[in-house]
């Protein structure tokens, strides 16, 4: 069994959630990516020439924006990259990323991303199943904080609740049409009324479709 220590930063091996070692990149390459033009692909080339960050340290965040949703498996920016250069849309991308990336922690706790340092260490090590001396949990805990020092979840959970929003029901659609000052205007209406009537043999589920029409349409 492969010590959780010697794993490859950014690589992260049976641990279900991303990190980097040295946790600081992140921050620096979320800065650097803000600005600079998107790549066709997003390389250690492009890393190290465009964005100016070199050496071994900074190799692990490829993998880590991938495992968060920003680029695909083959390097090429995703959506999301491109909602994270745009001002508005920053702290929505980095949520998402969050919860792409942590989606084991919020198995757990779907708030953790409001969690105190001890309450998201606990998670992690229930998650992960590394022992909490672990130096991989330190370093999942300032790569996790890292991202969401970007992100607003207030956003997010509006855009939830707004997708969806109940469909109206049956007595909504067909509400009665409110009558209009004839002095000021005159408009003439006509309906085309299309029923899916149900298979069923029971007059009585007839009788009520009809007379639901009738009382709030045809006697109006």
């Amino acid at each position: 069994m492969t010590n959780p220590k010697t794993l490859s930063a950014g690589q992260n091996g049976g641990i279900n959630v991303p990190y980097v070692n040295a946790y600081g990149i992140i921050t620096k390459t979320l800065e650097k990516i803000k600005t600079a033009s998107t790549p066709d692909r997003f390389t250690q080339d492009f890393l190290s020439t465009k964005l100016a960050l070199k050496g071994g340290s900074a190799r692990p965040i490829i993998p880590f924006l991938k495992r968060t949703g920003f680029l695909n498996a083959d390097g090429t920016p995703t959506d999301l990259y491109k909602e994270f250069r745009n001002e508005q849309l920053r702290p929505h991308a980095a949520a998402q990323g969050i919860r792409k990336g942590y989606a084991a922690l919020y198995e757990i706790n779907e708030y953790v991303h409001d969690a105190s340092d001890a309450e998201l260490k606990g998670v992690i090590v229930q998650a992960t199943g590394l022992d909490a001396s672990s130096s991989s949990v330190k370093s999942i805990i300032g790569s996790f904080k890292a991202l969401r020092s970007l992100a607003n979840f207030d956003d997010i959970n509006e855009k939830d609740v707004l997708e969806s929003e109940p469909t109206p029901d049956f007595e909504q659609k067909f509400s009665p049409i409110k009558e209009v000052d004839k002095k000021s205007i005159d408009i003439k209406l006509g309906y085309t009324i299309n029923l899916n009537l149900p298979a069923t043999s029971d007059i009585a589920v007839f009788n009520a479709i009809f007379k639901s029409l009738r009382d709030h349409l045809i006697d109006r």
